[in-house]
């Protein structure tokens, strides 16, 4: 979904900025729900934050080690490679 919005806001000094009601409203975004922000070439992307391992991005099954993220079977999988 590409659109235009036509809303042009401003960063404040501590690199803020609001994302408009209306995108919220459509993205179902609450109130201290989590975003992520990557950088894909000279673009910022803003996704909903969901934990995933960090090696093949599963969301299921999931172990903290050192605050990453890490699924079962990646975590079998390094152990293999350990032993």
């Amino acid at each position: 979904m590409k659109t235009e919005s036509g809303i042009a806001r401003s960063i404040d000094s501590l690199g803020r900025f609001v994302i408009p009601k209306e995108m919220r409203r459509h993205l179902q975004i609450e109130e201290g729900d989590l975003l992520e922000a990557r950088l894909e070439e000279d673009k910022i992307i803003l996704s909903r934050y969901s934990k995933s391992c960090v090696l093949c991005s599963n969301t299921s099954d999931l172990f903290n080690f050192q605050g990453k993220q890490i699924c079962g079977e990646c975590l079998q999988k390094l152990k293999e490679c350990l032993s």
